[in-house]
């Protein structure tokens, strides 16, 4: 299973970004999507951006992960 997740671009230098992810910071390669900036989203997946995403498509991520926090785990066996 792949997982992407979105991230804001905090600064730039070339190809290479700090992102910010829940208040984590890291670095990741935005070369494949065109014309990356400071305080863009951008989908993020293994380390590199491959889709720019609005605010409002994170926010909305964050709502569902929010609501399936609030379901709980699985149970274990």
């Amino acid at each position: 299973m792949c997982l992407a997740i979105p991230a804001k671009i905090i600064s730039l230098s070339g190809a290479e970004a700090i992102v910010e992810i829940n208040g984590i910071r890291r670095t990741a390669n935005v070369g494949m999507v065109k014309d990356p900036q400071p305080g863009e989203y951008v989908l993020l997946h293994a380390g590199f951006a491959i889709q720019k995403w609005t605010e409002a498509q994170a926010d909305e991520y964050a709502s569902i992960l929010s609501e399936m926090e609030g379901l709980g785990g699985v149970e274990e066996r």
